[in-house]
């Protein structure tokens, strides 16, 4: 355990992450154990559906309540695909801790050399923001996410809309002026690995989509992780993901069919229980990353006493004592969480089908609570 490298929760999203001693393999199945009591009590909270893994070692034991789809009698499949939200963000920044292991670009350079005039309104400047503290979100910089935005992706009203990464950024800029100096403190937002993404194509000639699936789901054999940029619909086996409008009591709607491009490299990707475990151990056992690099990503800033966040990961002290690493991931329909040791060998990952913008809820909370016991319990 690393003492002082703290972790971080995710935006208004509270993960909980742990790492540090682990018992035998013959504690996965309490660990397991844990996890689906917990995937039941998230249905009965309301949840269609809820779905995860526990990893000690190669062991690995699934757990899962409720149905893929509304209406039919299918139980949810641990092994299908859902929208993975935030967790996205670790997969980009370690194209860019690849990049700069490679010399094509230090994380210490200032936004404004790879994107002149990207960042430049409302007092914002790039000149004076740095690609790390993009990562590590202590850039200053709003988040896009607020007011008809989002109102009109919570209503999931215009899921086939273009969004171009600038937009996007222009929109976060005119939230409001600068509260903070850069590196000053940390504060959530979209719009720092938007702006990454776009650093990514303008220092490969590639889109992040191509770079993260090159580097990273093509490597690692992630056989059912994606970075869709256009289709916002989701194809093969897939859990439904739904939403409780807001001020609409007894009503939940569909909304698998959301909006990618509102988010791109900093939440539009998808993927599985199986394949996020497989991605969380080789980042943090060093199979992705040059060491220099590693410990870049293993860097963290306070958010609070116990959470830190690194560069597109969190580091949290649970309540049982223990740490771990992971990130969570929040969009339209869908709610997922990843943990693991900083050694790789545990790991539990966590899926609920149901997110209507806010946090937390009850199911969000009782299935964060047996996410912590789970990986307390390995």
């Amino acid at each position: 355990m690393k003492p002082l490298r703290t972790t971080v929760a995710v935006a208004a999203l509270a993960l909980a992450c742990l790492v540090g001693a682990a018992p035998a393999q013959a504690d996965v199945p309490t660990a397991r154990g844990l996890l689906q009591a917990g995937a039941a009590q998230g249905v009965a909270d309301g949840y269609p559906a809820v779905v995860g893994l526990v990893r000690r070692g190669d062991v690995a034991q699934y757990a899962s309540a409720g149905v893929g789809v509304l209406g039919a009698r299918t139980p949810a499949d641990p092994k299908a695909q859902f929208r993975i939200g935030s967790n996205t963000k670790a997969f980009t920044s370690t194209v860019l801790l690849q990049l700069e292991a490679e010399g094509r670009l230090s994380l210490d350079d200032t936004v404004a050399k790879w994107l002149p005039g990207a960042v430049a309104a409302n007092g914002y400047d790039g000149s004076k923001i740095t690609l790390r503290q993009l990562l590590n979100h202590t850039s200053g910089l709003p988040d896009y996410v607020s007011g008809t935005f989002g109102l009109n992706y919570g209503a999931n009203l215009q899921p086939y809309q273009t969004w171009a990464p600038q937009a996007l950024v222009n929109l976060a800029l005119s939230q409001h002026a600068p509260t903070s100096t850069p590196g000053g403190q940390w504060s959530y937002s979209n719009a720092n690995y938007v702006l990454a993404g776009m650093v990514v194509s303008a220092v490969t000639g590639s889109s992040p989509a191509d770079e993260i699936r090159r580097r990273i789901v093509e490597p690692l054999g992630l056989a059912d992780t994606t970075f869709p940029t256009t289709d916002p619909t989701l194809h093969g086996n897939y859990l439904h993901g739904y939403e409780y409008p807001l001020g609409m009591a007894g009503v939940i709607l569909d909304v698998t069919t959301s909006n990618v491009q509102a988010f791109g490299p900093a939440g539009a990707m998808v993927s599985t229980v199986d394949d996020l475990a497989a991605f969380g151990r080789a980042l943090m056992t060093g199979k992705l990353l040059a060491p220099a690099q590693q410990a870049e990503l293993e860097t963290t800033v306070p958010v609070n006493a116990t959470v830190g966040y690194g560069l597109g990961v969190i580091h949290r002290q649970l309540p049982c004592g223990q740490w771990a690493w992971g990130h969570n991931g929040a969009v339209l329909g869908y709610f997922s969480d990843w943990l693991s040791s900083e050694d790789g060998s545990k790991q539990v990952v966590r899926a609920n089908t149901e997110f209507h913008l806010l946090t937390p809820t009850k199911g969000q909370t009782d299935t964060a609570k047996a996410t912590a016991d789970a990986f307390c319990a390995l």
